[in-house]
């Protein structure tokens, strides 16, 4: 008689991909593998218009895997409506209405391009908390949020006024753009969000991917200290002792000519060298539309 696996002991497959920016996968350049959960963390075009979101739908149904959730990024303007309309109205000119209709739709025609793609397994994420039943039997919580720092662009809030990231039960965690001291280097300056970073460590996701800094492409193993701090930092909050960087751009760029030409692979199951453990947290950062990351870990029921 087959003995049913454990919720908690099934081993599910993430392909994590950002910052695409309305291109294509090329044929040498498209993920093969099969995954469990394919996401994008936001930027899908460059300058929000329908064809790039279209361009990136067909990228998505490329994709092996009957679940893909996605994230608005401050490039997809036209998925905030409230911004959308500001820009129109303060155009240093005046702007043809039938001209703006052609290329960037009516309000929430962009969205209703994402709703038509849901019989292609594309789940377009609001802010909050999703729950979802994976094909594999396991249960799966994701928190998703669009919002970064700015103020210009869409889904943006200014460093001043910060964010509630409710991040809840969640065990995978999707942002538009890193916590502050997570992969957020611009030369040499932090650009991640201390509201998300506070909210993360509270809340402990097994899994955070985000985007935006192009720079930060990388994945890290992130060891959490006993006791969260009152004032949540990474200087106070992580053990650098005994995290792991399992890759960022400067150790791709020293492959060379042994670097993937699809996706980096890396496993954290409970047999693996760093597996995810209570106490234990994985954050990464999706720069290269050419390498997505590939992630294998447990997933709880």
């Amino acid at each position: 008689m087959n003995q049913q696996i454990p919720p908690a002991d099934i081993k599910t497959r993430f392909l994590i991909i950002s910052d695409t920016h309305g291109t294509d996968f090329s044929s040498k350049t498209k993920p093969h593998e099969y995954a469990d959960v394919a996401i994008h963390c936001g930027d899908l075009t460059q300058h929000s218009k329908l064809t790039e979101y279209l361009t990136t739908i067909k990228a998505l149904k490329k994709l092996n895997a009957p679940l893909k959730l996605v994230i608005a990024g401050n490039h997809d303007f036209t998925l905030d409506i409230p911004v959308f309309k500001k820009l129109i109205n303060e155009a240093p000119e005046p702007l043809e209405p039938d001209l703006v209709r052609e290329e960037f739709g009516d309000y929430g025609e962009a969205r209703e391009l994402f709703e038509q793609a849901k019989g292609s397994g594309i789940i377009f994420l609001d802010e909050g908390v999703h729950r979802f039943t994976l094909n594999s039997g396991a249960s799966l919580t994701v928190y998703a949020s669009p919002y970064t720092l700015g103020k210009w662009w869409g889904f943006q809030y200014p460093p001043e006024q910060g964010h509630d990231f409710a991040i809840g039960d969640a065990d995978v965690v999707i942002t538009r753009g890193p916590p502050r001291g997570i992969m957020d280097l611009v030369d040499g300056q932090r650009k991640g969000c201390s509201s998300l970073f506070a909210a993360t460590a509270r809340a402990r996701p097994r899994l955070h991917c985000f985007g935006r800094i192009h720079e930060g492409w990388g994945a890290k193993l992130i060891s959490w200290r006993k006791t969260v701090s009152e004032s949540p930092s990474h200087m106070i909050d992580t053990d650098n002792g005994t995290s792991v960087q399992v890759q960022n751009r400067v150790g791709l760029e020293k492959m060379g000519e042994d670097v993937p030409k699809t996706c980096y692979r890396t496993s954290h199951c409970t047999s693996d060298t760093n597996p995810l453990e209570k106490g234990a947290r994985r954050f990464s950062s999706m720069l290269l539309f050419s390498t997505p990351i590939m992630v294998l870990h447990s997933c709880p029921g």
